[in-house]
């Protein structure tokens, strides 16, 4: 079972086990629309908020479940939630939610939401689990907006455009132009690109953690002393 150290659920849901870069699930909704700062944005949130509320649903009836019913009862909690967000978005940002289309809706099939509810949620205390939900969901959003600021960067040569699709007119203004006159990359935008870019997120990562390794067994082995005997036994 895992901790429920709230820590380590942080450590765990942030980077050392953090959906996008480790696990590698949700990557289809990951890779499809994260080719701007909002869109991301919208995804992520949408995604965090269905994660954390599942989880923590999940964890209050999870001793008047059977082993029989468990994961359709998940995966009806994951729907109601994720048809609660939906119905948010069509209400408070229309636009943006026919920009995102079928993957808000496809949020149920997530297996991130799913893995979550199946492999913590379920075995642990509502507390911990909502905060697993929490972290893991924010571990997601970022590398989602991550990702979309970096293909909106070098796509358009911009940041931060459109954001009145989701924070309304106040931020209509927010744009930030990189380069004039900026000859568009389209690869950058279109799914391959997505992929590139996913491809360096996890690698540079693997480099963080590989080089973090390697000092923490230096300084183990630096600080370790050896004891020489010698002499002889008569």
């Amino acid at each position: 079972m895992a901790s429920a150290d709230p820590k380590t659920i942080a450590a765990e849901g942030l980077w050392k086990n953090n959906p996008a870069l480790v696990q590698l699930l949700g990557l289809c909704p990951l890779l499809g629309v994260s080719n701007s700062v909002v869109n991301a944005i919208g995804l992520g949130f949408a995604t965090l908020l269905v994660l954390t509320c599942s989880n923590l649903a999940v964890s209050l009836i999870r001793n008047q479940v059977t082993e029989a019913i468990r994961l359709p009862a998940f995966v009806m909690i994951i729907a109601a939630f994720t048809s609660c967000v939906e119905l948010l978005m069509q209400a408070f940002t229309y636009e943006l939610y026919q920009i995102l289309g079928l993957f808000i809706p496809l949020i149920v099939t997530n297996c991130t939401v799913l893995g979550r509810a199946d492999a913590f949620a379920s075995k642990h205390s509502p507390l911990p689990s909502m905060l697993d939900g929490l972290m893991m969901g924010t571990g997601f959003a970022l590398v989602l907006i991550l990702l979309g600021a970096v293909r909106e960067a070098i796509g358009q040569g911009t940041l931060f455009a459109n954001m009145h699709l989701l924070f309304g007119s106040i931020a209509e203004n927010w744009t930030i132009t990189l380069i004039a006159d900026y000859k568009k990359f389209l690869f950058a935008v279109l799914p391959p690109g997505a992929f590139v870019f996913m491809g360096f997120f996890i690698a540079i990562k693997n480099l963080i953690d590989a080089h973090q390794a390697a000092k923490a067994s230096k300084e183990v082995t630096t600080g370790s002393k050896r004891v020489r005997v010698t002499g002889q036994i008569s």
